[in-house]
């Protein structure tokens, strides 16, 4: 058995359409996985169905001794791990905590832009107090964009505009300064928008 809070979380890349079957393989070989759905209601000429989606197409996330490798590259489905070059990157344990949060609350959540810039935010009440992300206003409401920043893929979360407050950090200007810092892998490099 692999799963164990000592091992860290990696984003895996998989074929189009197979998160959910490499979801499963993973949990039957023993790791500890995080496949974030969200529910959809999608319209055909005869029919309206609701389907349940990744948040983040083509990925997924498992926690894993990365020494011991292997049984996650050889599963069926399973294209890479996500990192820098050609070397692996976790994801860091608060950004699954916070998507977990989101997707147990009960709270409307789905695929959003990714983000680097707008004002951070952290929720001080209800079911995802503690959580932080980005504040933005669509329409007449009010949503938090989490981000998992290897991906450079982001979710959003409605919320109510009273339960935040504004987050003040010192911008690292490592940050601002490095725009080729994206995560890359071998098709997916060239289609990232910076």
């Amino acid at each position: 058995m692999q799963s164990g809070a000592s091992y860290q979380w990696y984003a895996v890349r998989t074929a189009a359409g197979r998160e959910k079957a490499v979801s499963a393989q993973f949990q039957n070989k023993g790791f500890e996985q995080f496949l974030p759905l969200y529910r959809s209601r999608r319209q055909w000429s005869d029919r309206t169905k609701e389907l349940e989606l990744p948040l983040f197409p083509g990925y997924l996330f498992c926690r894993f001794d990365f020494s011991n490798r292997l049984p996650i590259l050889v599963t069926p489905g399973v294209k890479l791990i996500v990192g820098y070059g050609k070397i692996p990157a976790p994801v860091p344990d608060a950004e699954i905590e916070s998507l977990r949060r989101a997707v147990v609350s009960g709270a409307e959540t789905m695929p959003w832009p990714y983000l680097s810039v707008g004002q951070k935010v952290r929720i001080r009440e209800g079911s995802l107090a503690g959580v932080e992300g980005i504040l933005l206003q669509v329409k007449n409401s009010w949503r938090i964009v989490l981000s998992v920043e290897l991906l450079r893929r982001s979710v959003s979360v409605e919320l109510d505009r009273s339960a935040v407050a504004p987050l003040f950090q010192a911008q690292d200007p490592a940050d601002s300064a490095a725009p080729g810092r994206i995560a890359r892998e071998s098709a997916f490099a060239s289609k990232v928008a910076v």
